[in-house]
């Protein structure tokens, strides 16, 4: 006894996508039962209603400050967090530099 996939099921149309008419055409595939014939996919999201993702640059420094040491082998301890809120409380310039000292160990 021998069975075909499909064989009880409602019969959909399928488009292979090698199965087009000229080669410049993309593949058509056909759309949903009950969905219109046009592009049934989600329409790109609006950039006015984005959550807002802005940093505080501090926070982005100590976030750096976390990697830079991470790469250099010194992973911070829970102990180290004071020293390093202190170090991201100063200038960028300062945190720059600090980074720039933690690469030149690797």
């Amino acid at each position: 006894m021998t069975a075909t996939a499909f064989e009880y099921g409602p019969h959909h149309a399928f488009t292979h996508p090698g199965a087009v008419a000229d080669d410049s055409a993309a593949p058509w595939w056909p759309a949903p039962a009950g969905a219109p014939d046009g592009d049934y996919l989600l329409a790109p999201p609006d950039p006015a209603r984005r959550i807002d993702t802005t940093i505080d640059p501090r926070d982005r420094r100590r976030l750096e400050l976390h990697a830079a040491l991470t790469a250099a082998g010194i992973p911070p301890r829970p102990e180290d967090r004071e020293a390093i809120e202190s170090l991201s409380a100063l200038s960028g310039s300062i945190n720059t530099t600090i980074q720039r000292w933690l690469h030149h160990t690797l």
